[in-house]
């Protein structure tokens, strides 16, 4: 006599199995098909092979690719660049700088970026006088606030900020908002509401409704921009939340922003449009959010954006050629250092050539996984003569850039995979020898607080640390 009970148990578990290990062998696959990085490749599979369920669920969350999605058709784009590429013609005594044109010429192949010149630039070190500019500057719009950040804190400081867009919106001022869905999960929708209620649009970037069960967790807008009247731009690194103001208990916020007044301001105009468009499926081309402006300065600047998706990594491709094509020198600051192998190459290159290749991180971080495996990519650096510096006064949050007296860039980036490969990000370069020794000396007076790092004194960490940054250096490509 049959034990059905036995045979439906016996092929349970091997319908069980077949699934699970056709799922697991068949994530392997897509992901050797994907033909992406060898690095992430193998890390994705050693945790496949060694983690087989969790490595499926962080697969389905963090690890499928979004590169072939389009986020707007070619015919619209086109529109949507039109106005500022007429502006981009119209420039009658733009000179490109020699020095840097190959590199302008990538950033306006691959992303549409123009470079505008006759700017001013603005340089913030501080939350607090970004802070106060920004008021200063909304409560003089008289036609439309655009605005987006990845974090719209429920504070002190996003308050007062909500406060002066309500009062703009019910002026006649037309305000629009975006951000991000993760970065703001615990801000109460109330807080949003009130902004809805006044007349300002508000929306969530990729909106997570379970995020127990979407990838889109993975792709997160990291950009900071705010246009005004078309002709005030700000971007750098800071969100709208009292630690960007006050810092921590053991030490100070310090981070980079910058204000840009003149043409380039169409660069961020278009960056948020084409973001709205993505969160509203609203295209707006109207020539009035693209006024004419005179020159403010003397800057030549570009606004280059990436994003998961296209074919191009853009940020980290013009990273790799400014760090390759700086011939004196060429300084760095980011609070996460896990750089993918096109990046560490090209310092350890620069360095090697006789290039000052400067790196500062904090010697304090807010994401101890990831100061890890920071870590673990110095030894490789300082071997090849980079000079790394710890910033000891606080949290160093800057994604500043500078070389040669010629070139910065301040923005939203991080020199790490997820800002490269999985973030929406969006950095101003620009091309100015004014701004550039601002730059390098805001830099040295960091350096002032910071403490060096040597090869020699590095090496003797403890063995157990050198474990752990190790086995989290495998996973940064997921980190």
């Amino acid at each position: 006599m049959f034990d059905w009970n036995l045979i439906a148990s016996l092929i349970a578990t091997v319908a069980f199995d077949i699934i699970y290990f056709g799922a697991i062998i068949g994530t392997i696959t897509v992901i050797i098909l994907d033909n992406r990085n060898p690095v992430k490749t193998m890390a994705w599979i050693l945790i496949l092979m060694f983690l087989p369920l969790a490595g499926l669920v962080l697969y389905f969350f963090f690890g499928r690719s979004q590169r072939r999605v389009r986020v707007i058709g070619k015919k619209s784009y086109n529109r949507l660049l039109k106005k500022p590429m007429a502006e981009y013609l119209a420039q009658n005594s733009c000179v490109l700088p020699m020095n840097y044109s190959r590199l302008i010429a990538l950033f306006r192949n691959t992303n549409q970026a123009f470079p505008f010149d006759g700017n001013r630039v603005e340089v913030y070190t501080r939350g607090l006088s970004m802070l106060q500019s920004l008021l200063r500057e909304l409560q003089k719009a008289t036609k439309h606030i655009h605005m987006e950040f990845y974090i719209f804190e429920d504070d002190a400081i996003g308050r007062m900020v909500r406060d002066v867009l309500v009062d703009k919106a019910r002026q006649g001022v037309e305000v629009r908002v975006i951000y991000d869905d993760v970065g703001c999960w615990h801000v109460p929708h109330r807080f949003y509401d009130q902004m809805r209620e006044a007349g300002v649009e508000v929306r969530s970037f990729l909106k997570v409704r379970f995020p127990l069960f979407t990838s889109k967790v993975n792709y997160r807008n990291h950009r900071k921009i705010v246009v005004i009247d078309g002709r005030i731009g700000f971007v750098g690194g800071m969100n709208l939340a009292e630690r960007y103001m006050r810092g921590f208990s053991w030490g100070i916020w310090r981070d980079t922003h910058i204000l840009l007044d003149g043409k380039a301001v169409h660069g961020l105009q278009t960056a948020f449009l084409l973001d709205w468009y993505f969160v509203d499926r609203t295209l707006i081309t109207s020539a009035r959010y693209f006024p004419k402006v005179d020159n403010c300065g003397t800057s030549l600047a570009q606004i280059v954006t990436s994003e998961p998706i296209g074919p191009w990594k853009e940020i980290m491709q013009g990273l790799v050629m400014a760090i390759t094509g700086a011939r004196k020198y060429f300084y760095i600051q980011t609070p996460y250092f896990l750089p993918t192998e096109a990046v560490a190459v090209a310092m350890q290159t620069a360095a090697l050539a006789g290039v000052d290749v400067r790196l500062m991180l904090p010697y304090r971080a807010d994401n101890r996984l990831t100061h890890l495996g920071s870590c673990s990519y110095l030894a490789e650096a300082l071997r090849a003569g980079v000079k790394v510096y710890f910033y000891k006064k606080g949290f160093l949050h800057s994604k500043l850039m500078v070389s040669d007296d010629e070139l910065s860039t301040v923005g939203s980036t991080n020199v790490d995979f997820r800002s490269f490969e999985h973030n929406f990000e969006v950095n101003a370069f620009i091309y100015d020898t004014e701004t550039a020794l601002q730059m390098r000396e805001i830099f040295l007076q960091d350096q002032r607080e910071c403490v060096q790092v040597f090869s020699k004194n590095w090496e003797k960490r403890p063995w157990y640390r050198k474990a752990a940054e190790s086995v989290v250096r495998l996973l940064a490509p997921l980190l």
